[in-house]
């Protein structure tokens, strides 16, 4: 199994020191108490008060015994393009390393196989098995295959899309925008690979699984510098008007990661320039800059995938699996979609890396799944030796809820 995150994740050591976090089994819900008045708390961005607990009623959703059974790199799109919580009537989830198969009495049947996407459909926001299908595409020879295959120039056989953040587009026909990363295998080791180019996938209006009619774009957002490579995608803010934002400023704003710190950068670009690359912007920690290679990071040890929320007091909620792959989720407040963002703050220790093979990585938020006063939280579960750990738990890989309540 391959994971992007372990491209620098694995030579970050974790964080350190005092630790009360939230746990299914030992502690239910675990709380942040901000003292301060309402009006300060909103210019706060060091404390938070919440609850946490599991969502299993959301986890059970994606436990499946035929045909999709399980898969990485969750991303929610809501199809109206209003990313917040009880505006979408239907969504569809991107998926990265997908597994098909069929489980039975617990165990794996022969003839199981990985695709590298899927996606999924999905009506309303209730979380019901009747109310979701999963696609993947189908090769010549009726064997599964993936969604999204590369076709750009430079692409060499045997290429892969794993995919990023993506959101339907109002100022361009209503078309759906996917960063898809394109990796290649270094060697016959399934932990050696990288990506080498940066993609937008994009979908026309009313698309419909297989995506015959998709386009794919090189983009100019894959870079390398003295402090490592950096690549965008990993989350996306559309702080507009039509998408439901409460202060929209007219942008989207699109999320990377640089280095082996993991550090975030920020881009902007206004939606109908969004296939003009010329017009992107990088936060380079005093102003809006046209070099990519300028973008400061705004806080680091984040994970490869993530999500930008408004919260209804009007901070922005910053969710990340901490350093790529501990078992901490965290949280960091901001003051507006580039920061400056506060101190970390620790709101879920998931359980699965206790058992010393597993390992979670890349959690974030999804609003548009999300009730009122509340943010729904998923993270990914692996293990190390992937298919010799799956022969025996088939229902490991898939993604995990919790939720969290604003107070």
């Amino acid at each position: 199994m391959k994971i992007i995150i372990l491209l620098s994740a694995l030579a970050v050591p974790l964080l350190t020191g005092p630790a009360c976090l939230a746990h299914p089994e030992r502690q239910p819900a675990q709380k942040a108490v901000d003292s301060l008045p309402p009006r300060a708390a909103a210019r706060d961005i060091t404390s938070l008060r919440f609850s946490v607990t599991e969502a299993p009623e959301w986890t059970d959703l994606f436990r499946r015994t035929s045909g999709w059974f399980g898969a990485d790199g969750i991303f929610a799109l809501p199809l109206n393009g209003a990313d917040t919580a009880d505006a979408s009537d239907s969504l569809m989830f991107v998926f990265s390393d997908t597994m098909i198969g069929d489980i039975k009495e617990g165990q794996l049947q022969p003839g199981h196989t990985m695709v590298h996407n899927s996606v999924a459909y999905m009506k309303g926001a209730v979380p019901e098995k009747e109310n979701i299908r999963f696609y993947y595409d189908h090769n010549k020879k009726g064997r599964p295959e993936s969604l999204f295959i590369p076709e750009t120039r430079n692409t060499k056989p045997g290429d892969y899309f794993w995919l990023g953040d993506g959101f339907v587009n109002k100022a361009l026909h209503n078309n759906i925008y996917i960063f898809g990363y394109r990796m290649r295998n270094m060697s016959s080791d399934d932990w050696s690979f990288r990506q080498v180019a940066n993609t937008l996938i994009v979908l026309p209006s009313g698309s419909h699984p297989p995506f015959k009619q998709q386009r794919q774009i090189e983009t100019p957002f894959l870079t390398t510098g003295p402090d490592g490579q950096a690549s965008l995608g990993a989350g996306i803010l559309v702080n507009t008007r039509n998408a439901g934002m409460p202060a929209p400023d007219g942008f989207v704003y699109v999320y990377g990661i640089k280095g082996k710190q993991k550090g975030l950068i920020v881009a902007r670009v206004k939606p109908a320039d969004f296939e003009d690359f010329g017009r992107w912007r990088f936060w380079d920690g005093d102003s809006w800059n046209a070099d990519m290679r300028n973008a400061k990071t705004v806080t680091s040890h984040v994970s490869d995938e993530l999500s930008l929320s408004p919260l209804p007091d009007g901070r922005y909620a910053l969710v990340f699996q901490v350093d790529g792959m501990s078992p901490v989720i965290g949280l960091r407040l901001g003051l507006s979609p580039h920061g400056p963002f506060g101190p970390l703050i620790k709101i879920w220790k998931c359980p699965e890396p206790e058992h010393k093979n597993f390992f979670v990585y890349n959690a974030k938020a999804h609003p548009a799944l999300s009730g009122p006063g509340e943010l729904l939280i998923s993270y990914n579960v692996n293990a190390f030796d992937f298919f010799k750990t799956l022969s025996r738990t088939p229902d490991l890989y898939r993604p995990r809820f919790i939720r969290v309540k604003l107070r």
